[in-house]
Order: structure tokens, then sequence, then C-alpha cells
């Protein structure tokens, strides 16, 4: 477990003036790698783009990362140590990149978008972004009412689409706002949720 944590970034052309943030956490097992080959598809070139590598390893890859466990007889372990550690790090961001949280989206996907709701409505952040995600157990922790974007696959067999019902349910009832959208899709990410991704970012960041 390390006190901080590496990213990959992408920073507007010099000459470009930063418009906004975007952080995206990948999922369980996977990497910031991942994410990052998105980065050509939202076509948002005023904004910087951020993609972390999670803190700990994933047992079954060596390149693969995790923010928590998942094992059944260690499920959440890990998370306490891996909030603060996100939190921490966005609150430095500010510092890193000049851009103030006011003016930073969060995002993930999967064990990501869990980790953005998690952390997202703990902090003063522009909005979040959760891609095939869920939300944690007793989350109502909430400090922002940040406008959230849930985008989740009916035939999601890894997560549930009715773990994005009750996130989307539990927001709205601590007045949290909430887009929600379906699509006849399993556990990914599709062009037409990054076309989504990047119409909530401008409407949000106007």
């Amino acid at each position: 477990m390390t006190n901080t944590l590496d990213f990959i970034e992408f920073a507007p052309k010099a000459g470009i003036t930063v418009k906004g943030l975007i952080v995206i956490l990948h999922g369980w097992g996977a990497n910031a790698d991942d994410v990052a080959s998105l980065f050509p598809f939202f076509n948002l070139p005023d904004y910087q783009f951020i993609f972390p590598h999670a803190p700990f390893p994933y047992p079954y890859s060596p390149t693969g990362k995790a923010w928590y466990d998942l094992k059944v007889e260690n499920m959440y372990e890990g998370l306490t140590e891996s909030r603060q550690l996100v939190i921490d790090w966005l609150q430095s961001l500010e510092r890193i990149t000049g851009v103030p949280l006011s003016r930073t989206i969060l995002s993930g996907f999967s064990q990501g978008a869990a980790m953005t709701l998690d952390v997202g409505l703990k902090l003063p952040i522009a909005g979040l972004v959760c891609m095939s995600g869920y939300l944690h157990p007793g989350a109502s922790d909430i400090k922002t009412k940040a406008p959230v974007l849930i985008m989740h696959g009916r035939q999601d067999e890894v997560v549930p689409v009715q773990a994005a019902i009750k996130a989307r349910e539990t927001l709205e009832s601590l007045k949290v706002p909430v887009k929600y959208e379906e699509f006849d899709m399993g556990h990914e990410i599709r062009p037409i949720m990054l076309e989504l991704f990047r119409s909530f970012v401008l409407d949000v960041l106007r």
C-alpha cells in the first residue's frame, strides 16, 4: 500500500486553457492503462484527464490492481485505507494541476465507479459518473449533492442492473440529482456511454 497514487495524465495542447479536470478510476483487476485507452474517444480537448492506478495488487494477474478485495472471505478489505488515500490524493490534485475540485469530474467503471460514489459524495466536487457500478453498503455519509450520471447494462452479469437501480433510488432519497441511463449490453463501456459522459461534463462544467 502506497501513500499516494501513480497515474497516467493527458493535458490539453499548449496554449489551450484548461476548463476542468476529469479523473477516471478503473475496475477491479484492471489498471489505469485500461481506461486511459479510451481517452481519444471522449472528445474533450479542453480538459485535463487523470487515470490513477489502484493501490492494491490484484491476486489473479501481475498487472492488475484493486481498490479493495472482493473475494468473499475478505470482502471490502482495504476499502477504508483506499477511501482515505483517494480522498487525500484528490485534494492534492488542485495543487498539482491548478484545477479546483469545483471544476473536477470524478468517474469510474465497476469497482472504480463504486469508489467514485463513495469518495465523490464526501468532497466538494463538480460531478460524478458511475459506469457499471454500485454503492458500498451503508452509503449515507454525504457531504455534497453533486450531480451524478449512472450508466449500466441490462445484461450485466458482473454487477447486475439492480445495483444501479438501488444506487439511483438511494441517491435520490438523499436528494442527490441523478441522471440514469440503461443500455442493452453487458459489463462494458460503449461509445454511446462516452457521448453521454461528454454531454454531462459540458453541462456540469459550463
